[in-house]
Protein backbone atom coordinates (compact mmCIF):
# COMPACT_ATOMS: atom_id res chain seq x y z
CA UNK A 1 0.00 0.00 0.00
CA UNK A 2 1.54 3.42 -0.98
CA UNK A 3 1.68 5.82 2.22
CA UNK A 4 0.81 9.17 1.47
CA UNK A 5 1.14 12.68 3.67
CA UNK A 6 -1.50 14.87 4.91
CA UNK A 7 -0.75 17.21 2.03
CA UNK A 8 -0.89 14.40 -0.45
CA UNK A 9 -4.24 13.16 0.95
CA UNK A 10 -5.63 16.98 0.97
CA UNK A 11 -4.05 16.82 -2.97
CA UNK A 12 -5.87 14.41 -3.73
CA UNK A 13 -9.39 15.11 -2.28
CA UNK A 14 -8.57 18.55 -4.42
CA UNK A 15 -8.22 17.17 -7.51
CA UNK A 16 -10.65 14.82 -7.29
CA UNK A 17 -13.51 17.50 -6.98
CA UNK A 18 -11.85 19.45 -9.16
CA UNK A 19 -12.33 16.83 -11.66
CA UNK A 20 -16.11 16.62 -10.41
CA UNK A 21 -16.86 19.71 -10.71
CA UNK A 22 -15.30 20.12 -14.68
CA UNK A 23 -17.40 16.95 -15.51
CA UNK A 24 -20.35 18.45 -13.56
CA UNK A 25 -19.48 21.89 -15.14
CA UNK A 26 -19.65 20.27 -18.48
CA UNK A 27 -22.77 18.49 -18.25
CA UNK A 28 -25.02 21.77 -16.94
CA UNK A 29 -24.03 23.16 -20.37
CA UNK A 30 -21.03 24.75 -19.48
CA UNK A 31 -21.96 26.71 -16.30
CA UNK A 32 -18.75 29.02 -16.77
CA UNK A 33 -19.11 29.14 -12.26
CA UNK A 34 -18.16 25.22 -11.94
CA UNK A 35 -15.55 24.97 -14.34
CA UNK A 36 -13.79 28.06 -12.86
CA UNK A 37 -14.22 26.45 -9.57
CA UNK A 38 -13.07 22.89 -11.09
CA UNK A 39 -9.75 24.76 -12.64
CA UNK A 40 -8.70 26.24 -9.58
CA UNK A 41 -9.71 23.12 -7.71
CA UNK A 42 -7.39 20.65 -9.96
CA UNK A 43 -4.75 22.76 -10.22
CA UNK A 44 -4.23 23.40 -6.57
CA UNK A 45 -4.98 19.50 -6.11
CA UNK A 46 -2.11 19.06 -8.47
CA UNK A 47 0.32 20.93 -6.46
CA UNK A 48 -0.67 19.72 -3.42
CA UNK A 49 -0.35 16.06 -4.45
CA UNK A 50 3.43 16.37 -6.30
CA UNK A 51 4.54 19.78 -4.70
CA UNK A 52 4.78 23.28 -5.58
CA UNK A 53 8.24 22.81 -7.45
CA UNK A 54 7.67 19.80 -8.85
CA UNK A 55 4.30 21.64 -10.43
CA UNK A 56 5.94 24.42 -11.55
CA UNK A 57 9.07 22.04 -13.27
CA UNK A 58 6.84 20.07 -14.87
CA UNK A 59 4.39 23.08 -16.49
CA UNK A 60 7.45 25.33 -17.62
CA UNK A 61 9.79 22.68 -18.90
CA UNK A 62 11.07 24.44 -21.83
CA UNK A 63 9.79 21.22 -24.45
CA UNK A 64 6.07 21.70 -22.66
CA UNK A 65 5.50 25.78 -23.22
CA UNK A 66 3.49 25.36 -25.88
CA UNK A 67 1.09 22.54 -24.10
CA UNK A 68 1.06 24.91 -20.78
CA UNK A 69 0.47 28.23 -22.67
CA UNK A 70 -2.88 25.90 -23.74
CA UNK A 71 -4.00 24.56 -20.89
CA UNK A 72 -3.26 27.32 -18.76
CA UNK A 73 -5.10 29.65 -21.33
CA UNK A 74 -8.29 27.76 -21.53
CA UNK A 75 -8.01 27.99 -17.85
CA UNK A 76 -7.97 31.57 -18.25
CA UNK A 77 -10.12 31.59 -21.23
CA UNK A 78 -12.93 30.05 -18.75
CA UNK A 79 -12.09 32.09 -16.14
CA UNK A 80 -12.74 35.56 -17.95
CA UNK A 81 -16.43 33.98 -19.38
CA UNK A 82 -15.96 31.96 -22.83
CA UNK A 83 -16.45 28.40 -21.25
CA UNK A 84 -16.27 26.68 -24.08
CA UNK A 85 -13.25 27.91 -25.67
CA UNK A 86 -11.99 27.49 -22.82
CA UNK A 87 -12.61 23.71 -22.58
CA UNK A 88 -11.25 23.47 -25.58
CA UNK A 89 -8.14 24.89 -25.47
CA UNK A 90 -7.38 23.23 -21.88
CA UNK A 91 -8.61 19.50 -23.26
CA UNK A 92 -5.45 20.16 -26.20
CA UNK A 93 -3.30 21.54 -23.51
CA UNK A 94 -3.73 18.40 -21.18
CA UNK A 95 -3.56 16.20 -23.87
CA UNK A 96 -0.25 17.69 -24.98
CA UNK A 97 1.09 17.81 -21.09
CA UNK A 98 0.23 13.77 -20.16
CA UNK A 99 0.83 12.67 -23.51
CA UNK A 100 3.83 10.61 -22.20
CA UNK A 101 1.12 9.00 -19.59
CA UNK A 102 -1.03 7.77 -21.80
CA UNK A 103 0.80 4.81 -22.70
CA UNK A 104 1.60 3.78 -18.86
CA UNK A 105 -2.51 4.05 -18.42
CA UNK A 106 -3.25 1.79 -21.36
CA UNK A 107 -0.83 -1.01 -19.93
CA UNK A 108 -2.25 -0.56 -16.44
CA UNK A 109 -6.11 -0.34 -17.69
CA UNK A 110 -5.08 -3.37 -19.90
CA UNK A 111 -4.19 -5.40 -16.04
CA UNK A 112 -7.62 -4.96 -14.92
CA UNK A 113 -10.05 -7.82 -15.92
CA UNK A 114 -12.72 -6.33 -17.79
CA UNK A 115 -11.66 -3.37 -19.00
CA UNK A 116 -8.10 -5.23 -19.79
CA UNK A 117 -10.10 -8.24 -21.94
CA UNK A 118 -11.90 -5.19 -23.98
CA UNK A 119 -8.66 -3.07 -24.47
CA UNK A 120 -7.55 -5.94 -26.25
CA UNK A 121 -10.10 -6.79 -28.90
CA UNK A 122 -8.24 -6.75 -32.17
CA UNK A 123 -9.70 -3.84 -33.46
CA UNK A 124 -10.01 -1.68 -30.14
CA UNK A 125 -5.58 -2.98 -29.82
CA UNK A 126 -4.99 -1.49 -33.05
CA UNK A 127 -6.67 1.85 -32.31
CA UNK A 128 -4.64 2.10 -28.93
CA UNK A 129 -1.46 0.89 -29.74
CA UNK A 130 -1.08 2.24 -33.59
CA UNK A 131 0.22 -1.88 -34.04
CA UNK A 132 3.63 -1.10 -32.26
CA UNK A 133 2.95 -3.13 -28.89
CA UNK A 134 5.93 -5.61 -29.41
CA UNK A 135 6.40 -8.19 -26.44
CA UNK A 136 9.25 -9.79 -25.11
CA UNK A 137 9.70 -12.61 -23.20
CA UNK A 138 13.00 -13.97 -21.33
CA UNK A 139 14.13 -16.24 -18.60
CA UNK A 140 16.58 -15.11 -15.76
CA UNK A 141 19.15 -17.14 -14.77
CA UNK A 142 17.43 -18.10 -11.59
CA UNK A 143 14.78 -19.63 -13.63
CA UNK A 144 12.34 -16.74 -13.51
CA UNK A 145 9.99 -15.46 -16.08
CA UNK A 146 9.52 -12.01 -17.49
CA UNK A 147 7.60 -10.60 -20.50
CA UNK A 148 8.79 -7.49 -21.48
CA UNK A 149 5.91 -4.88 -23.67
CA UNK A 150 7.44 -1.97 -25.21
CA UNK A 151 4.90 0.82 -26.60
CA UNK A 152 6.89 3.72 -28.33
CA UNK A 153 9.56 4.49 -25.96
CA UNK A 154 7.88 3.03 -23.03
CA UNK A 155 8.91 -0.55 -21.85
CA UNK A 156 6.68 -2.02 -19.05
CA UNK A 157 8.49 -5.54 -17.84
CA UNK A 158 6.40 -7.67 -15.53
CA UNK A 159 6.95 -11.18 -13.83
CA UNK A 160 5.32 -13.73 -15.60
CA UNK A 161 5.93 -16.84 -13.29
CA UNK A 162 8.68 -19.35 -12.49
CA UNK A 163 9.83 -21.44 -15.14
CA UNK A 164 9.20 -25.03 -15.61
CA UNK A 165 11.27 -27.63 -15.94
Amino acid sequence: MISLTDSQKIGMGLTGFGVFFLFFGMILFFDKALLAIGNILFVAGLSFVIGLERTFRFFFQKHKMKATSFFLGGVFVVLIGWPIIGVLLEIYGFFLLFRGFFPVVVGFIRRIPVLGSILNLPFISAVCCNGHMETFEDTSPQGLEFETRTLGTWSVTSFVGKASD
